[in-house]
């Protein structure tokens, strides 16, 4: 079984989302990365968006675990602060990420969601992060 972290990275009322290559477009996710030999969770969440994204995060918060077939993962779903907003995507990890407000993640969660904008499927930890997220 392979750890991969699977991190929500917020900055006050706004959470950062990414777009895999061959997503479909509008589609966007929490940020995840699998972690390395000897790494804690924190150092992987910490290694993962600053990679992906070029943000800087600390307070890495434990929310919640998923075990996914695909391939043989552990998926550990986690909280973390931004503390820079400035996005710089790996070209080779991401195709894109932006900011989301809580207004929009709960219109496309609640009210019948978004022609552009799409979050993940009800299975998915990537969107219990969002919905807990939403709750706190």
């Amino acid at each position: 079984v392979n750890p991969v972290t699977i991190m929500l990275v917020i900055n006050g009322d706004d959470c950062l989302l990414g777009r895999g290559h061959g997503w479909p477009e509008g589609s966007f996710s929490a940020l995840a990365g699998f972690v390395s030999p000897g790494e804690t969770i924190e150092e992987a969440v910490k290694r993962e968006v600053l990679e992906e994204a070029g943000i800087v995060v600390n307070n890495v918060r434990y929310v919640k675990s998923q075990p996914w077939p695909f391939p043989s993962s552990l998926m550990i779903g986690v909280f973390c602060q931004a503390v820079n907003i400035d996005i710089k995507i790996d070209p080779n990890e991401l195709e894109d990420a932006k900011w989301f407000d809580k207004d929009k993640i709960r219109r496309v969660l609640y009210e019948g969601g978004d022609d552009v904008f799409r979050v993940p499927e009800k299975l998915a930890i990537a969107r219990h992060l969002l919905e807990h997220w939403l709750n706190e």
